[in-house]
């Protein structure tokens, strides 16, 4: 049997603020963990083709085109399967909003629009990540699937058989006709429920139809990239976990930074690190609550936090707030194209990180600002924080990036440091709350120094990764955006000209795109290359746009360069981590940070645009 992979680029998302599928152009949902983003997948034919498992409905035969589309301002998936003998649609959404949406539950609506057309589907669950056997259990309604520690139902309204550990059927659908699957979590010895008939998945659909407008609607963003900056808050809604507020990086794990390459990394967890970029995102365009919820989620980690590891806090946490994300790698499985390992877990969380303390401080500081004022008790807690930055940012870490070829003084480490101090005190003196105000101003000019001292290499007239190094790094973009530097000061104008121009000019960018850093000038304890990452190259759009402010040519500069990101999204306007040298999508996908990027870029570069 020939292994066939779709580009990472031909997959849409849905989801029900719990978990979250990968559906293809082909009509295959390729990627889904049940019932939490971060549980063992049941399908997953994204990391191995033959033995990851799907749950494909398409046509029958060949010379079929095919388009994929939301149903507008929703979560809804539509796939359009288009030939000389008719048109049908898959449509794919997991339920929200109605009175009885409150099981884990995936629909699959088939129709014809025109013609009469033959459809196949396939249902081959594999549970935990393919590891775990399963029995097949045919009933009148459907089948149910026992695997290790979970039953699958899938509920159809047409005769299945059971091929092996899979079912499959077969039907014809005239103009107009309609049928619907719905797959869900059920007790191990129940039968699958009834399908939803014709009226019952009307109103299921319309249902979340309304759900997903009513909480769109809320948004304040009426700028000149509405389009594209609802699809990412949208994108973002789908990857929080409704139960604690916490936000995925992404849904998915392993998906390569480059094809047949070791950096394959899970995602399916919640990042200290974007704990500011969320909330400005978030309230930037009016979703006061959902970054309420995550605010919330942070107050619990550093309720938590003690100093028997690394530091008081981790730099990355379960969903569920749980610390162990111990990484093992999948050996059974080929990985995406045959890049291996497949990792699951993240060994990353164990690592110092410094700057998360600065995210975690922002964070805070602009929740106070724009929602709600900080109470004591917290402040307590966040104090103690800053005092241990005050205390060990002088240490080396692993940096923004995670590098696995040991610690260095990151430059991005040190001025994150010093947003942590410099917030600490901002919400200090706005609040009147108790603090060692005399001994935190100290050190935050200490460290102010340090970076000018140290990270600054006079000769090149740029800011470098670490001291000691001549490389550039795409994290000194954020200097700028987090105040450290002032948008115009020649320091940061001279970094800004040097990361974009050629890599093989010494730059960091490609016809516009952005890589993190170069691993050939930087090595990083990792084999192979990767490609451009989308949220840098966002951050070069919005480090353009703040200096633009006296420099119309820098602004016009951040809008072209904007406006030729936005192409580089797929055709449901989704990012994946990183964009690569034929423009194909890299990384684990969707990728949560990129769609903060692109809001903060829309937000920053329309106003200044308007203000011109």
């Amino acid at each position: 049997m020939e292994s066939h992979y779709q580009p990472i680029e031909n997959y849409g998302l849905i989801g029900n603020l719990r978990t979250a599928a990968l559906v293809g152009i082909d009509g295959s949902i390729d990627w889904l963990c049940l019932p939490h983003f971060d549980s063992p997948s049941i399908f997953a034919a994204l990391l191995d083709d033959r033995k990851g498992g799907r749950f494909r409905i398409a046509p029958a035969g060949e010379n079929f085109r095919r388009k994929q589309f939301y149903w507008p301002d929703t979560a809804v998936l539509v796939t359009r399967f288009l030939h000389e003998d008719g048109v049908g649609e898959v449509e794919d959404y997991m339920p929200l909003g109605g009175p009885c949406t409150s099981k884990d539950e995936l629909i699959r609506r088939i129709r014809v629009v025109r013609g009469r057309l033959s459809f196949h589907m396939e249902c081959s669950p594999a549970f935990d990540y393919g590891r775990g056997d399963h029995e097949c259990h045919l009933a009148a309604y459907g089948v149910r699937f026992d695997g290790p520690g979970l039953s699958l139902g899938l509920a159809a309204p047409l005769p299945l058989r059971c091929d092996g550990n899979s079912v499959v059927a077969d039907f014809t659908l005239g103009e107009g006709e309609k049928v619907t699957f719905a797959l869900s979590i059920m007790a191990p010895n129940d039968e699958p429920g009834h399908c939803p008939g014709t009226v019952e998945a009307e109103e299921l659909f319309r249902e979340t139809v309304a759900y997903w407008r009513r909480w769109l609607s809320r948004s304040t963003y009426a700028g000149r990239w509405r389009e594209m900056v609802h699809r990412s808050a949208l994108t973002l809604k789908l990857l929080s976990f409704e139960p604690t507020g916490a936000i995925v990086a992404a849904p998915t794990c392993s998906l390569p930074e480059s094809i047949g390459g070791e950096r394959n990394w899970d995602y399916r967890y919640t990042w200290i690190r974007d704990a500011a970029f969320t909330l400005y995102g978030l309230l930037r365009i009016g979703f006061t609550e959902e970054a309420a919820r995550f605010r919330d989620w942070l107050e619990n980690r550093w309720k938590d936090a003690d100093d028997q590891g690394n530091g008081p806090l981790q730099l990355m946490y379960g969903i569920d707030g749980r610390s162990e994300l111990t990484e093992e790698t999948l050996d059974h499985l080929e990985g995406y194209r045959g890049s291996r390992p497949v990792r699951i877990g993240n060994g990353a969380y164990g690592q110092l990180q410094l700057d998360i303390y600065g995210e975690l401080m922002d964070a805070v500081y602009l929740h106070n600002k724009y929602v709600e004022p900080l109470g004591y008790d917290g402040w307590v807690r966040l104090r103690r924080l800053v005092d241990w930055v005050s205390d060990n940012w002088k240490r080396d870490d692993e940096g923004i990036w995670e590098v696995r070829g040991g610690r260095r003084h990151f430059v991005y480490s040190k001025f994150m440091s010093w947003v942590a101090i410099d917030r600490g005190l901002r919400l200090a003196d706005k609040r009147s709350f108790p603090a060692d105000r005399l001994r935190w101003l100290k050190v935050r000019d200490e460290i102010y120094e340090d970076v000018m001292a140290r990270g600054w290499d006079p000769r090149r007239r740029v800011f470098v990764q670490a001291y000691g190094s001549d490389a550039l790094d795409a994290s000194s973009l954020l200097m700028p955006l987090v105040f450290f530097m002032a948008p115009t000061d020649p320091r940061m104008l001279s970094t800004l000209d040097a990361i974009r121009r050629p890599v093989a000019a010494g730059g960091l960018a490609a016809d516009g795109l952005v890589y993190r850093y170069d691993p050939a000038a930087a090595p990083d304890g990792l084999a192979g290359s990767e490609g451009t990452f989308n949220m840098c190259s966002f951050w070069l759009v919005e480090a353009l746009t703040r200096a633009g402010h006296t420099d119309p040519a820098r602004l016009e500069d951040a809008r072209l360069l904007f406006e030729q990101m936005l192409g580089y999204a797929n055709h449901l306007g989704l990012y994946a981590e990183q964009t690569g040298p034929s423009g194909e999508a890299l990384g684990n996908f969707p990728q949560a940070f990129t769609h903060l990027a692109l809001i903060s870029a829309a937000f920053n570069l329309d106003r200044a645009l308007g203000s011109r």
